[in-house]
């Protein structure tokens, strides 16, 4: 097996048709896209860097208007043509494993919820650093290890009881603990993840399954199983999703990533072993 064969976890050709098919609908699940992105922007406010030229990564039509309102020229990209066209501005279809743009052609980049089909998020993070200036930012959100978490253990579960076995049907999530250290290998400075929580409830869980189609995320693990799955699958395993207040729950565990490109002047962390507090003494009680 070659190591192109190793990283090919998604069926790309599958991510672009969902997103292409998903144009039409995404509409209907604006408002919880915006809440990640608004999440993601307040970090914005946490900064006195003023920032002119924004590279919208995926923004699937919400990101790009957020950022146009804080005055900002704004180029949106997307695997999907029509997606990207949904950003009302200026745009191009891309492929975040091949990224068109020169180096230092933007001062922003933000990644709403699009890195998560990537199959080298590492590489893909770095042309993401060269396209930015020195000093520029990058904002990226990524589902991470415990989303979904529900509907996951639900259609194993069933999907077990149903045939003896369970085939791949939600996308594997990174853990936010590698999340940083994917930002400083891909060269960022001064990287940091955090997380942010949303919990998504339905009163009918079929709804679930459909606010993930139009939104462009239905499976496209490249294992997936290609057959029509057994009829009594999602039956089964959305009467098996757990309840709050009469409603089935979703969790998103949304990784909150920013990182800066190198440059000159930039703080820098304290070299290891350059403190002067030792943790006996912080701990010590009066």
């Amino acid at each position: 097996m070659t190591g192109m064969d190793e990283m090919h976890v998604f069926d790309r050709a599958a991510v672009r048709r969902h997103r292409d098919r998903a144009a039409a609908t995404v509409g209907g699940v604006a408002e919880v896209l915006a809440d990640a992105a608004e999440r993601l922007l307040d970090r914005l406010d946490d900064t006195s860097r003023r920032f002119g030229r924004a590279l919208d990564v995926g923004g699937r039509g919400v990101v790009a208007p957020l950022l146009r309102a804080r005055g900002l020229h704004v180029v949106s990209c997307d695997l999907s043509a029509r997606m990207a066209a949904r950003s009302g501005g200026p745009c191009v279809a891309a492929d975040e494993e091949c990224l068109p743009f020169a180096p230092a052609s933007f001062d922003l980049v933000v990644a709403s919820l699009s890195l998560h089909w990537v199959n080298d998020l590492p590489g893909a993070l770095i042309q993401l650093r060269q396209a930015l200036a020195p000093d520029g930012l990058l904002l990226a959100s990524l589902p991470a290890l415990g989303t979904l978490a529900e509907l996951r253990a639900a259609l194993t579960e069933a999907e077990a009881a149903l045939t003896g076995g369970a085939a791949p049907r939600v996308s594997p999530f990174p853990d936010l603990r590698d999340c940083a250290g994917l930002l400083q290998r891909a060269g960022f400075a001064l990287p940091v993840a955090d997380v942010e929580e949303i919990a998504l409830l339905y009163a009918d869980p079929l709804a679930l399954l459909r606010d993930l189609r139009a939104a462009g995320e239905a499976n496209a693990v490249a294992l997936r199983d290609r057959r029509a799955p057994p009829r009594a699958l999602f039956p089964l395993a959305l009467a098996g999703l757990p309840e709050q207040d009469g409603r089935v729950r979703a969790s998103l565990r949304l990784a909150m990533l920013t990182g800066w490109a190198p440059a000159e002047g930039q703080p820098k962390p304290a070299a290891r072993g350059s403190g002067t507090v030792s943790l006996a003494d912080v701990l010590k009680k009066e």
